[in-house]
C-alpha cells in the first residue's frame, strides 16, 4: 500500500500522534524563550550619569552611573550604554545570523541523516550553549554563545516542525502547523511573565533555558519520521514505526505492508541536497518564489513590529503584547485554508495583500490623530496581525509543496531568506531620512508583490503529497510548470 493509505489504516491523528504532536508543539515555548531572550536580558533601564563628561572606561563609568529600574541586564552588568550600546544589537544580530546558518545546515542534514538524530543533536547543543549564555563571564562570551544558540535553536526548531507534520496524516498538517505557531506566540507571553517575576538576568536566562533539558531527555522516546524512512527506501523500518503508532492508537491487529517507494533516494549517487532544488525545473521556480515570500513575510513582520512596538510604558506588558497580538491570526487562517474557495494559495495572497495595503494606508494618516481606529499605530498592528497569518500559512504551504526527500532542504533555504529579512528589517526605518513615508512604502510594495506572486504557486488543499522528486513528473504536480508554459 501507499504511505498515505497506511496512515489512513493506522490513524491520521490518533492518541499516539496527538501525544507526539503535543510534545513537539510545547517545545515551541522553549524556542520562543531563546528567540526573545534579548528583549528582556538586553533591556536598557533608565540611568543617570552624575557628571557632564561621559567616562570612556567601564571602571570610571561604574563610579558615576546609577541605573533606575529594579532589574539587571547585560546592559547594567557590562555598562552597554552610549558608545557601547551597539553591542546589544550586535548580540541580537549574531543570534539571527546563527538562525540563518542553522536553517542552511540542518535542513539538508536531516534530509540526508534522518530527522531524529539531527533534531536531537541540535537540541543538545542548544541547551549547552544556552547555559553558557547564562553564565558567560564577559560580553564577548555571551555574544558568541548567542550566535551558536541561533544555529542550534533555528536548525532544531526547523526539524521539529517537520516532524510534527510527518507523524500525522496530510489532512492534519494545517492543524499541527498552526498549533506550532500559536504555541510560539504564547511562549513569548510566558517569557514576559518569567521576566516580570525574575529580575536578575542570569537567573532569567538559566530558567528560560532549563526546559530544553526536560525536552531533551524526553526526546529519546520519539520515533524516526515514517515519511523520511519511506522516502529513503527503508520501508521495513517505516512499517515498524507505523505499527507502533497503530498500537498507541489502540489498533493492535492490523497489517501494514508498504510498496517500495518509487525513486527512493540512493545514498551513492542521488542523496537529497539543496542542489536538487536548483536542478529540477518545477522545484527551482517554486523555491525562488517561496524564498521571496518568506523574505517579505519576515521583513514586513519585523518592520511593523519596530514601528508598532514603540509603545512605551511597561516593558513586560509590551513583550507580552508582542506575542499575544499574533494569536487571533491563527484560528482565522485555519478557517480559510481549509475552505475549497480559498485554500492555501488564495489565503496567503489575501493576507499579504491586506498587510501591504495596511502599510500603504498608514502613509495617508496623520501621526497625531485623535481617532484610535484611524491611527497609524493601529493600522500597523492590523498589518502585523495579517502578516502573522500569512507566516503561519506559508510554513504549512511550503511543507506541502516540497517532496519528502527535499522537504527539510526546501524549508531550510526558505527559512534562510526569512532570517535575512529579519536582519535587514531594522535598517528600513532609517530610510526615513529620504522621506517619512519611505519605510512604509517599502513594506507595502513588498507585501503586495509577494501576495501576487503567490498566485503562481499551485494549490495543495486536498492534493496528494509528493514523496520523491520523481512524483513531480506526474501531471498532478506540474501545475506551476504548465502555468508558466502558457
Amino acid at each position: 500500500m501507499e504511505l498515505d493509505e497506511a496512515f489512513g489504516l493506522v490513524g491520521e491523528f490518533g492518541p499516539r500522534q496527538r501525544r507526539l504532536t503535543a510534545f513537539l508543539v510545547l517545545l515551541q515555548v522553549f524556542v520562543a524563550f531563546q528567540s526573545m531572550l534579548i528583549l528582556i536580558v538586553g533591556a536598557v533601564p533608565e540611568y543617570h550619569i552624575d557628571q557632564e563628561e561621559i567616562p570612556t572606561s567601564k571602571e570610571a563609568l561604574a563610579k558615576h552611573i546609577k541605573f533606575a529600574n529594579n532589574f539587571t541586564s547585560i546592559v547594567t552588568e557590562w555598562y552597554l550604554i552610549k558608545h557601547e550600546a551597539y553591542k546589544v544589537s550586535l548580540a541580537s544580530s549574531l543570534y539571527f545570523a546563527g538562525l540563518l546558518i542553522g536553517n542552511i545546515m540542518f535542513g539538508p542534514l536531516s534530509d540526508r541523516l534522518g530527522r531524529k538524530p539531527v533534531y536531537m543533536s541540535g537540541l543538545f547543543f542548544d541547551v549547552i550553549f544556552g547555559y553558557i549564555s547564562a553564565f558567560a563571564p564577559s560580553y564577548e562570551i555571551f555574544a558568541i554563545s548567542r550566535f551558536f544558540v541561533g544555529i542550534t535553536n533555528g536548525g532544531m526548531s526547523l526539524v521539529s516542525f517537520v516532524l510534527t507534520q510527518e507523524y500525522v496524516g496530510k489532512s492534519f498538517w494545517a492543524l499541527t502547523g498552526s498549533l506550532t505557531n500559536v504555541t510560539f506566540a504564547v511562549g513569548i507571553a510566558v517569557y514576559a511573565l518569567l521576566g516580570y517575576c525574575i529580575r536578575e538576568w542570569r537567573f532569567l536566562a538559566f530558567v528560560s533555558n532549563s526546559p530544553g533539558l526536560f525536552f531533551l531527555l524526553l526526546s529519546f522516546m520519539l520515533p524516526e519520521s515514517p515519511r523520511w524512512l519511506y522516502s529513503q527506501g527503508r520501508s521495513a523500518e517505516a512499517e515498524k514505526v507505523l505499527l507502533s503508532i497503530a498500537l498507541g492508537n489502540g489498533k493492535e491487529r492490523i497489517a501494514v505492508k508498504l510498496k517500495q517507494c518509487a525513486g527512493a533516494v540512493k545514498k551513492d549517487n542521488s542523496a537529497s541536497s539543496v542542489l536538487n532544488l536548483v536542478q529540477h525545473p518545477v522545484l527551482r521556480w517554486r523555491t525562488v518564489i517561496l524564498m521571496y515570500i518568506w523574505y517579505v513575510c519576515s521583513l514586513v513582520y519585523y518592520g511593523l513590529t519596530l514601528n508598532a512596538g514603540e509603545l512605551g510604558g511597561n516593558l513586560y506588558l509590551n513583550v507580552a503584547l508582542y506575542g499575544l497580538v499574533e494569536i487571533p491570526a491563527f484560528p482565522l487562517c485555519m478557517f480559510f485554508i481549509e475552505k475549497p474557495w480559498s485554500g492555501r494559495r488564495k489565503s496567503t495572497t489575501a493576507f499579504l495583500i491586506f498587510a501591504g495595503f495596511a502599510c500603504i494606508f498608514t502613509i495617508f494618516l496623520p501621526e497625531n490623530t485623535g481617532e484610535f481606529f484611524f491611527s497609524p499605530t493601529l493600522l500597523a498592528l492590523y498589518g502585523k496581525f495579517t502578516v502573522s497569518a500569512a507566516f503561519n500559512i506559508i510554513y504549512i504551504y511550503t511543507s506541502e509543496l516540497y517532496p519528502t526527500v527535499v522537504r527539510n532542504a526546501g524549508l531550510g533555504v526558505c527559512s534562510m531568506t526569512c532570517r535575512l529579512g529579519g536582519i535587514l528589517a531594522p535598517f528600513v526605518p532609517s530610510m526615513k531620512s529620504l522621506g517619512p513615508s519611505v519605510p512604509f512604502m517599502i513594506f507595502g510594495i513588498t507585501g503586495l508583490s509577494a501576495g501576487f506572486l503567490t498566485l503562481l504557486l499551485p494549490e495543495t488543499l486536498n492534493r496528494p503529497i509528493a514523496e520523491t522528486i520523481e512524483d513531480l513528473q506526474t501531471p498532478t504536480y506540474q501545475i506551476l510548470k504548465n502555468k508558466k508554459a502558457e
